[in-house]
């Protein structure tokens, strides 16, 4: 029997350092948001855990990071030289104290905004930050102290992948204005509460208020003129976005091409290899402390008393069919178990596949085919597409090599890149792709971020 601890990733693969190798909710984790990883501290999850697409600069390891990032793309580099990142500066939200919205430690919340331009002008790409959740005071306040807690510490951010605003790179949408929230409620921007810290200090679990506050400010800002737009985000944010879908699609007229696309987003409520249900502890933990409800499926919460609220908060058991009735694209990587690995016999296999045993893949494809099976009713539904690659990583979109490179994941002779755009602009019909069991796709690499 299948005993996997699994946080369903839309768009994710198996090696990387967003693999968690302890429950996260232990540890302020990384987001999945920037190109390079942050290192890790008793604080802070282990490399294996989380990564940040837009990471901060001038962060202790940047250098070490941006130098492997280079190193990575230099093996993989095509006929063109990869661009240099985009940095973008934190703009922090006006107005924050009135509004309600505030971090954990309460500073206000910050987003990045890179204008668009020519074409792109009226187009706009909203990418909501990653990086796992807290569910107890102790968690909650160790994440306070760092960039998932505290706009304090947030600096200015690289905009790669689906942000790139190299054409090269990001084909699509390199031209569109495009926003990264910074993620510091816990919460998947979608508590409504406070709590006493042990120092007396107040928590602020706000993070319903800092969606609502910034995506009002981003409208004023052109967001409410768009004649394109699109809701995304990786693991923790992925998450949000589905979450969040149907409020960002009802902001704009029926005319507007307004779609979600959830990157590592999807979560399933299963053992891990301890035989515990670590997700279901996390997030019953966390929808309970920060009032995770406003944003939760009507319907189910009818159902259930206070202590079954968490049936209703994991996307895939408060059903898959309540998620969102917008246009979605589901990116995630059937392969990638969040779970705690007990012993030393998983400890290579969790850092590169290329180390698992006959058995060990067995256990990897068993849950495969579980978030398979699961992620059915999907294929049913004729607004959204799916690209669930085998591949040992985590998050897809923010990541150059990952996105559009030679070392990018290739479905129905699709790189993430090209399937995200043929679902977008309805170029083709062809939009819910799914891998076969690994290793089976030749172009699943070594080289992508784990």
């Amino acid at each position: 029997m299948l005993k996997t601890r699994c946080k369903l990733r839309v768009f994710v693969a198996t090696n990387s350092p967003c693999l968690p190798s302890r429950p996260p909710v232990h540890h302020p984790p990384r987001c999945c948001f920037w190109p390079h990883a942050l290192p890790p501290s008793r604080d802070m999850a282990t490399s294996s855990e989380l990564r940040s697409p837009v990471l901060p600069r001038g962060r202790p390891g940047h250098a070490v990071a941006v130098a492997l990032t280079l190193l990575l793309l230099a093996a993989v580099a095509s006929s063109t030289a990869a661009a240099a990142a985009d940095v973008v500066e934190l703009t922090l939200l006006t107005g924050a104290h009135e509004k309600g919205a505030a971090c954990l430690d309460g500073s206000p919340p910050g987003y990045h905004l890179q204008r668009g331009f020519g074409s792109g002008e009226h187009s706009w790409l909203v990418y909501l930050e990653g990086g796992a959740w807290c569910d107890t005071i102790e968690s909650c306040s160790r994440r306070k102290m760092g960039v998932y807690g505290s706009s304090k510490f947030m600096k200015a951010a690289e905009f790669n992948g689906i942000l790139s605003n190299d054409q090269q790179v990001n084909s699509d949408f390199y031209n569109w204005n495009k926003v990264a929230i910074r993620y510091c409620d816990g919460a998947s921007f979608s508590g409504d509460a406070e709590a006493q810290d042990k120092d007396g200090s107040t928590l602020h679990f706000r993070g319903l208020r800092i969606w609502e506050a910034v995506v009002d400010e981003l409208m004023e800002k052109g967001l409410a003129t768009a004649k394109q737009a699109i809701l995304s985000g990786c693991s923790a944010g992925g998450l949000a976005a589905l979450l969040h879908c149907d409020d960002f699609h009802a902001r704009f007229p029926k005319e507007v091409s307004a779609k979600c696309l959830p990157d590592a987003g999807f979560f399933l409520d299963v053992e891990d290899l301890s035989g515990e249900r670590h997700v279901w502890s996390v997030f019953n933990g966390t929808v309970h402390l920060q009032n995770v409800r406003e944003v939760l499926p009507k319907d189910c919460l009818a159902k259930k008393d206070r202590t079954e609220v968490f049936p209703c908060s994991l996307n895939q058991l408060y059903s898959i069919e309540d998620l969102s009735s917008a246009p979605c694209y589901g990116i995630r990587n059937a392969l990638a178990p969040d779970g705690s690995f007990p012993g030393q016999s998983w400890s290579g296999c969790k850092t590169d596949i290329r180390n698992c045993s006959s058995t060990q893949i067995q256990v990897l494809n068993g849950f495969r085919n579980k978030f398979v099976n699961d992620i059915e009713v999907v294929k049913e539904k004729k607004n959204w597409g799916l690209f669930i690659d085998s591949c040992f990583t985590h998050c897809q979109t923010p990541f150059n090599i990952s996105w559009s490179s030679q070392a990018s994941p290739v479905l129905g002779n699709k790189t993430v890149a090209e399937a995200v755009g043929d679902w977008y602009f309805e170029r083709s019909y062809e939009v819910k792709k799914i891998d076969c069991e690994y290793p089976c796709n030749p172009t699943c690499s070594s080289q992508l971020p784990t």
